[in-house]
């Protein structure tokens, strides 16, 4: 579980994000992250569990520093007001060529993901073609009982037209549209803090596998 108090800094910090707030509360900050780091590390034994890919990963190779880069944003907040993580394999710089499992945790805005987030065209086209040959296995895994459980069905930006290289009467043509292909699970802030949450985040987690795994199977 995390505690009360990852949020109330997170939520402390969006009112005060600036350098001379943050450096007061350095060790506030320092315990959180100490906290959601241990999480993390839980998180990636229970998820190598049921997919040995991310085995070999540790926390710093999935959690995303809370700086901001902010040389091309019109936004100077020096801070990020989240934690995330992404458990990916080959860690969270892989994440534009594999899907995994991330987490992000904020005050208002706490939910589980996982799949392709404006894939590179290399990838878009590869999951295209995945899923021109077989996409009744796609609508198998998105059809599935724990698939809709936790996410419903599959979310993302799409096509306003038919992709090229496709006919407009391709019998998977929505799914071929999409852009992105995201599987979101959101979560309130009890959940967050709860005893049972990182049993909650391994259901979710493993019910996403399949997900990913024929994302990921595009490029094998």
């Amino acid at each position: 579980m995390l505690s009360q108090n990852t949020l109330k800094f997170l939520r402390d910090l969006k009112k005060h994000n600036n350098r001379g707030w943050f450096g007061a509360n350095k060790t506030r900050y320092e315990d959180v992250k100490k906290e959601f780091d241990a999480f993390v590390n839980s998180l990636i034994r229970e998820i190598a569990k049921f997919d040995k890919s991310v085995a070999n990963l540790e926390v710093k190779d999935c959690v995303f520093r809370i700086y901001r880069d902010v040389r091309f944003s019109k936004d100077k907040s020096p801070y990020k007001t989240h934690f995330g993580a992404h458990i990916v394999p080959g860690g969270k710089k892989a994440e534009l060529s594999r899907a995994g499992y991330y987490i992000h945790i904020s005050p208002g805005e706490c939910f589980l993901a996982g799949g392709a987030h404006t894939p590179p065209s290399e990838w878009i086209s590869a999951i295209r073609k995945e899923i021109h040959y077989n996409g009744n296995e796609m609508k198998k895994i998105i059809s599935g009982k724990d698939f809709k459980k936790y996410f419903g069905t599959i979310s993302g930006e799409k096509l306003s037209s038919v992709p090229r290289g496709y006919e407009k009467t391709h019998p998977d043509i929505e799914l071929l549209k999409h852009k992105s292909f995201l599987a979101v699970h959101d979560l309130n802030e009890k959940q967050v803090q709860s005893k049972d949450f990182l049993s909650h985040c391994t259901k979710v987690f493993k019910a996403m596998k399949p997900f990913d795994k024929f994302l990921n199977q595009s490029l094998d």
